[in-house]
């Protein structure tokens, strides 16, 4: 149990940096879809951006993070990981970053912006900054040293979020106030206002990488050219699969683009909806983050210890009650939820659900891909990602002309759930986990039979609080239920083990 203690340790404090940063990025969406600045069109373009973005950071980190980890075991020299990996992101960084700056009408195209050269630019040197931080932040993640990692990621976020503010609120409201003033300098109204969205992010990745100086440059400056090329041989497919990954997670938002009519910002609202409805999923996403952070070295540490399959195995039962139960705090608890963007947004909540569900998909998935890293089979993770891929772009390609966002929203539930069975029955069979499968998906149907039966109630009572009381007892009912089954399981944590010693 004191494994499982340590990593729910790590996952505390990366959560703490996660799921804090990411909360306090996340309020930016109320304050940017609530903005009289910005439309809905100017959100969509902001989505479309950052989902080229993410993009364009796998092929300049080239699957180099966890690489990183698996290298740096027992079996290989530290130093040398450090140094040869150090040295290839820098200048891998530096020459992608001139060569994306020459051909930026690449990224334009792909983000359907070309009339916006600016926010091309911004998102160059965004995506070079972000890349120098990569083996820094894994170097302090491998190295335990979470508080420190958590500083610095709310430090990045807290400093984006008030440029932001600043740029879009104080220096507006300040030039109209004084239209002498310095602020008609830096504000100008003609401006698409996303750009300021970029700029407050480029000053904040800039500052971030001045808080990891330390780690950004390698002790000695010598490259291991031998075990470079060790490396990238494992990287590569982990590149392929990161695309893939990406292309699964962000693309929906920039197919919406290319199929989608343009005519008088039909394809930019469209995404615009989808991009703030799709941020209701904040509390999975958000936990599946801190956890793959904390999961990653720590199933890589486990591997060299005695029976490691038995601790993944309850690893995963812990991970499946948890998004069961947030899958229910969020569709049972709606009505609160939907608040946090403008209801202009609201007319793509139907979605909601089917997101979350995908990504309760995508977090087995994590769980499950295991089996392929420990193996270093990281081609077949390729292959399984690819798969998701085709699924994602066929769904899309056939359905958003017709169902537009809808058809996003269940590509992506597809995807995922097409790539964890997949992973589940190749996995098993190159290197055997006992999951305790029955359990897990008997979890995850209860947590959606009340959502149906919740739903269907609500439908024949339409009253918020009513809604909300049965919601809630719902959610209690769940969790006891789970406290019931897993007692034993539960007795390792002093409040929960007393509470099921005491009713169960």
């Amino acid at each position: 149990m004191s494994s499982i203690k340590q990593l729910a340790g790590q996952t505390f404090w990366y959560g703490i940096s996660s799921i804090a940063a990411r909360f306090i990025n996340y309020l930016l969406t109320p304050y940017l879809t609530y903005s009289s600045l910005i439309s809905t069109a100017n959100y969509g373009q902001m989505g479309a951006i950052y989902a080229a973005i993410p993009m364009f950071n796998i092929i300049f980190t080239y699957g180099m993070e966890t690489t990183y980890f698996r290298f740096m075991r027992k079996d290989h020299d530290h130093d040398a990981v450090n140094n040869t990996a150090t040295i290839s992101l820098l200048v891998s960084s530096i020459v992608l970053s001139v060569l994306l700056w020459m051909k930026q009408h690449w990224l334009a195209k792909i983000a359907t912006l070309e009339e916006f050269p600016l926010l091309i630019q911004l998102s160059i040197i965004v995506i070079g900054l972000d890349a120098l931080s990569t083996i820094p932040f894994a170097r302090l993640r491998y190295e335990s040293r979470p508080r420190l990692f958590a500083c610095i990621k709310i430090a990045n976020i807290l400093i984006n979020i008030g440029f932001t503010v600043f740029f879009l609120s104080y220096c507006p409201a300040k030039a109209k106030a004084d239209p002498g003033s310095w602020a008609i300098i830096v504000y100008r109204p003609d401006i698409n206002p996303i750009i300021y969205v970029l700029l407050a992010n480029v000053i904040a990745s800039f500052l971030t990488l001045v808080f990891l100086s330390k780690w950004v440059f390698p002790k000695k400056w010598k490259f291991n050219l031998q075990l470079w090329l060790t490396m990238m041989a494992y990287s590569l497919p982990m590149l392929v699969a990161g695309l893939g990954g990406m292309v699964n997670e962000t693309f929906d938002r920039l197919m919406l683009g290319w199929w989608l009519p343009s005519a008088n910002g039909y394809a930019d609202e469209q995404r615009g909806i989808y991009n703030g409805c799709y941020k209701l999923s904040i509390l999975i996403t958000l936990f599946i983050q801190a956890f793959r952070m904390g999961a990653e070295p720590f199933f890589f540490k486990q591997a060299e210890g005695d029976n490691p399959q038995k601790t993944y195995a309850r690893v995963m039962k812990f991970f499946v009650i948890t998004v069961s139960a947030m899958f229910l705090v969020v569709v049972l608890f709606m009505p609160i939820w939907r608040n946090f963007i403008s209801p202009k947004y609201w007319s793509g909540l139907k979605v909601v659900p089917v997101l979350l569900l995908a990504n309760m998909c995508l977090g087995i998935y994590y769980n499950l891909s295991i089996w392929y890293k420990l193996t270093n089979k990281t081609m077949d993770g390729a292959k399984i990602t690819l798969t998701g891929t085709a699924v994602t772009i066929l769904v899309n390609y056939i359905f958003i002309p017709h169902y537009s966002y809808v058809a996003s929203a269940w590509a992506t539930f597809l995807c995922y759930f097409s790539m964890m069975i997949i992973s589940y029955v190749w996995g098993q069979k190159a290197y055997y986990v006992p999951y305790p499968w029955k359990k897990l998906l008997a979890y995850i149907g209860i947590a959606l039979l009340l959502f149906f039966l919740h739903h269907f109630i609500t439908g024949l009572f339409e009253n918020t609080g009513f809604s909300l009381s049965l919601g809630a007892v719902f959610i209690i009912a769940f969790m006891l239920f789970i406290i019931k089954i897993e007692k034993k399981e539960f007795a390792q944590f002093p409040f929960v083990g007393r509470l099921a010693k005491k009713y169960f």
